[in-house]
């Protein structure tokens, strides 16, 4: 199984300039948000959005048990609140979080968003950012400058 370090790595050479960065590190986390409020609203015997959120979590202890908390903390948090949001706030932070991507990847980056190539790289986004969060003593990857 690839490192942590190699998908922050591989991940690290779509989102080098500032512009790009910025955007993902409010359109990521808005499109996450919105997808477990959107995804909570499906009428399920089980909510779709927490079985994202544990198949999420079981593949980031794989990679970083330290990042696989503080996702699994983060996305329930997120879910608690989205859900209790009305529709079109969903699907307009959803959308406009995506509109962040691209104006992030065609304005400041110039490339592509990883994903188009390896679709790992939409959980790994997600995690990028949750590891720029923590402390630098206690990042996970070192030397990763955040989404």
């Amino acid at each position: 199984m690839t490192s942590i370090q190699s998908h922050f790595d591989d991940y690290a050479a779509f989102h080098a300039t500032s512009g790009n960065k910025i955007c993902h590190r409010i359109g990521i986390p808005m499109i996450v948000f919105s997808l477990l409020g959107l995804l909570s609203k499906i009428d399920s015997p089980f909510d779709p959005a927490i079985i994202l959120i544990v198949i999420s979590t079981m593949y980031y202890i794989r990679l970083s048990r330290v990042l696989a908390i503080l996702m699994f903390l983060i996305t329930l948090g997120f879910w608690f609140v989205a859900r209790e949001l009305p529709l079109i706030p969903l699907w307009a932070l959803f959308v406009g979080g995506w509109i962040l991507q691209g104006i992030g990847h065609s304005v400041y980056e110039k490339k592509q968003p990883a994903f188009v190539r390896n679709l790992v790289h939409l959980l790994i986004g997600p995690l990028w950012i949750a590891n720029d969060v923590l402390p630098l003593r206690f990042r996970v990857a070192r030397g990763v400058a955040g989404a």
